[in-house]
């Protein structure tokens, strides 16, 4: 589909755009139109930013302070910010809570939990001052089911969709819309953090019989962000094969 023009005037801030979902989302707000400045650790930020045309910040979202910075650095690279897509996040480990690492435990939150509110916290007050604002908050459909030996990604996520809803009602009326994606297993350089079995259970979830598209989803978060989203908000949209339905 030709949505040429749909960001022309639009700056957008990607956590974790680098690569996967957020590169997928990132690639189609250029071709649409819009600037980016990609938030990311990974690598190939500055690769994948010369590819694009897109800002890059190195950033590691749980660390607040660094938060506000690349914020300020975003703004002042972009003249300001319209839109942030939160797609940042880690799977920690593979095992039973009772075995469950208490520095994994902590990191999944710190970067899943904590670091997606840093952003939020951050983002939200230039999004309020231009009277307009889109907020894409990536969770998981283990946030809503929860998946067996993935106790930290489970609750981390079903923590984003509970602060996305209360967000998106604390914006309600100011011009400014925050919603969830709830995606299913998708092809994603984050499987390569899971055990095949793991995959394999994760597949076997799905009506459908597979696991999603990256483009799927991103089409998905594309319309969210834009601004044809215009009164749905403090929602969450699906993107599960089926799995979750509500």
């Amino acid at each position: 589909m030709n949505y040429a023009g749909r960001y022309e005037g639009r700056a957008a801030i990607i956590t974790g755009g680098a690569s996967g979902l957020g590169r997928a989302v990132a690639e189609r707000i250029v071709a649409e139109g819009g600037t980016v400045s990609i938030w990311d650790m990974n690598p190939g930020l500055e690769a994948t930013c010369e590819a694009l045309g897109a800002h890059g910040v190195r950033v590691d979202v749980s660390d607040a302070d660094a938060v506000v910075a690349a914020t300020a650095e975003s703004v002042a690279a972009l003249g300001k910010v319209d839109i942030l897509i939160c797609s940042a996040g880690i799977t920690g480990a593979t095992v039973p809570v009772q075995d469950f690492p208490i520095e994994s435990w902590l990191q999944v939150v710190n970067v899943n939990l904590n670091g997606l509110f840093y952003c939020n916290r951050a983002v939200v007050p230039h999004l309020l001052a231009n009277g307009y604002g889109r907020i894409v908050n990536v969770a998981s459909v283990a946030g809503k089911e929860g998946n067996p030996n993935a106790s930290a990604y489970s609750a981390t996520k079903a923590g984003v969709i509970g602060f996305t809803k209360s967000l998106g009602k604390e914006l309600a009326g100011k011009g400014v819309i925050a919603n969830t994606l709830t995606p299913a297993t998708f092809e994603s350089p984050i499987l390569a953090q899971l055990p095949q079995s793991q995959v394999d259970y994760m597949r076997s979830k799905i009506p459908m019989g597979r696991l999603g598209e990256v483009h799927e989803s991103a089409a998905m978060i594309c319309f969210m962000a834009s601004e044809e989203c215009s009164f749905t908000t403090a929602s969450t949209f699906d993107t599960s094969g089926g799995r979750t339905t509500y």
